[in-house]
């Protein structure tokens, strides 16, 4: 069945991706542009509140974990080889990954920490796609040449079969260099047994003009002068063209398109890549699924699909979408895996991913999840309220631990510290006596006539039951009926 996962994909491939299992892999991952992308929430409120969820953040740091992988690497290559004996990785690769941490550890410390972010997920891409399989990686130009080196080494340099180029045009003008209009897909496909089905597009204008006669079934036609003086009838192929290494499509414009993902691709597109290298009822996969453009071109194409994404966001303006315009059901036309359902769901969620146990809990309550995985004050979100014509907020802290009184006195300062009135714990297990006598000692605040519990607790169970906190008007979170009223079934 169709299945949506919510979570780190390299995790989902590990655990419960079947080797050779998949026809056909997509995948946009973030590009290390350094840039932050937060324009979800105001897309999706219609607010500017003061404080929005970067709804996924592309820069990359060499962190200590990230240096962990980077060790690991060659053990890494040498598992995948044992596991995999008829389809090896050169061990010759080895000694090249060595070079490029020589000569990028110290120069490009934000490419090295992409590259291992990407490698110990393509060589699971390579593991459970299907010999007649094949692989498109989108990025762009910043990244696209290191990224095809990784890929040559993984997938086999003979495997490559194009470097496509996605023009898609519009207006800038910088002043130092040509406007970048562009982006690269790497096309990979495992063996000349892969599925390739041919694309033809339309033909430009002014070829059509070229073809100046019809014939009496309508048929487009030229007359074409041979050297020896004689003339030959050529036909259009009524079709279009064969589509070539670069496409020519815009990007997304149409408000009935739109979901507001700073980063989303037209159907077109992933339309084009679907039907060249699948066919009916063969397995896609989108290992950072965002927005769902490769799930709703594989359900138009009669294909079946999987989608995996880290950003709970990104899950539920799915799941919103595949109902709202394609009236897809969640547990009859597909599943969801990886989003907690139950106290125990959420203790595993917890245990796999603190931080991604956070961001889950406080979209759960109403509230803004706050993407700083340090330093961030305490505050591990916040819930905005209109006051009057002014916001105020609720700040949030998430725990899913041990729970002490001392959480609760640690909240209460960053509720005097901030610009805020009222602040929400969540938690896994029961509150302690301590924790709810502490909450009560911070007292009330008071607006148009209803008295509000300054510090309020509420369980993991509290959330699930529909029991929230206790606020005026909140900012809804989650508001796509605003794009998906364009979305008719």
């Amino acid at each position: 069945m169709n299945r949506l996962y919510y979570g780190d994909n390299l995790m989902f491939m590990r655990d419960k991706m079947k080797t050779a299992s998949v026809d056909l892999i997509y995948l946009d991952p973030p590009f290390n542009s350094n840039r932050n992308y937060n324009l979800l929430y105001k897309n999706a409120t219609g607010v500017n509140v003061p404080e929005q969820e970067i709804a996924f953040c592309d820069t990359w740091e060499l962190t200590p974990d990230k240096e962990d992988l980077i060790r690991g690497m060659p053990e890494q290559i040498y598992r995948y080889n044992e596991q995999n004996r008829e389809d090896q990785i050169d061990p010759e690769f080895i000694n090249f990954w060595n070079l490029w941490i020589l000569a990028l550890q110290h120069t490009q410390p934000k490419v090295l920490a992409y590259l291992v972010y990407m490698t110990y997920r393509l060589l699971e891409m390579k593991r459970i796609l299907k010999s007649t399989g094949s692989i498109y990686l989108h990025c762009d130009p910043n990244t696209s040449h290191y990224i095809k080196v990784m890929m040559d080494a993984i997938f086999g340099h003979q495997h490559f079969k194009n470097e496509i180029v996605w023009h898609y045009g519009g207006n800038s003008t910088p002043k130092k260099h040509f406007p970048a209009k562009h982006d690269i897909i790497l096309f990979y496909a495992l063996s000349d047994e892969a599925t390739f089905n041919e694309v033809r597009v339309p033909y430009a204008e002014s070829t059509v003009k070229r073809y100046n006669h019809i014939d009496k079934d309508g048929k487009r036609y030229k007359i074409s002068a041979l050297r020896d003086g004689k003339q030959e009838v050529v036909y259009m192929n009524a079709d279009g063209k064969l589509a070539d290494s670069v496409w020519d499509i815009p990007i997304v414009r149409k408000k009935s398109e739109k979901l507001g993902y700073p980063t989303q691709k037209p159907l077109k597109l992933l339309s084009r890549i679907i039907k060249a290298s699948s066919n009916p009822g063969d397995v896609v996969f989108d290992p950072f699924c965002g927005c769902g453009t490769a799930i709703y071109a594989s359900h138009l194409n009669n294909r079946k699909w999987i989608g995996c994404d880290i950003a709970y966001l990104a899950i539920r303006l799915v799941r919103d979408v595949l109902e709202k315009r394609y009236g897809l059901e969640n547990d009859s036309d597909y599943i969801t895996d990886g989003v907690p359902l139950s106290v125990e769901g959420a203790q595993e969620l917890f245990e796999r991913d603190p931080f991604q146990f956070q961001t889950w809990a406080v979209i759960l309550a109403g509230g803004f999840s706050s993407q700083k995985r340090s330093g961030d004050r305490g505050i591990d979100g916040r819930i905005h309220f209109e006051v009057g014509s002014i916001y105020k907020n609720m700040v949030i802290s998430v725990k899913g631990g041990h729970l002490q009184s001392a959480h609760i006195r640690e909240l209460r300062g960053v509720l005097e510290r901030e610009d805020s009135v009222l602040a929400g714990f969540i938690c896994l297990s029961t509150p302690t006596r301590g924790m709810i006598e502490e909450a009560a000692r911070a007292g009330q605040w008071e607006y148009e006539g209803k008295r509000y519990d300054r510090i309020q607790i509420r369980t993991i169970q509290h959330l699930l039951d529909g029991i929230g906190f206790d606020t005026p008007t909140q900012v809804q979170t989650l508001n796509w009926d605003r794009q998906l009223h364009l979305f008719p079934r």
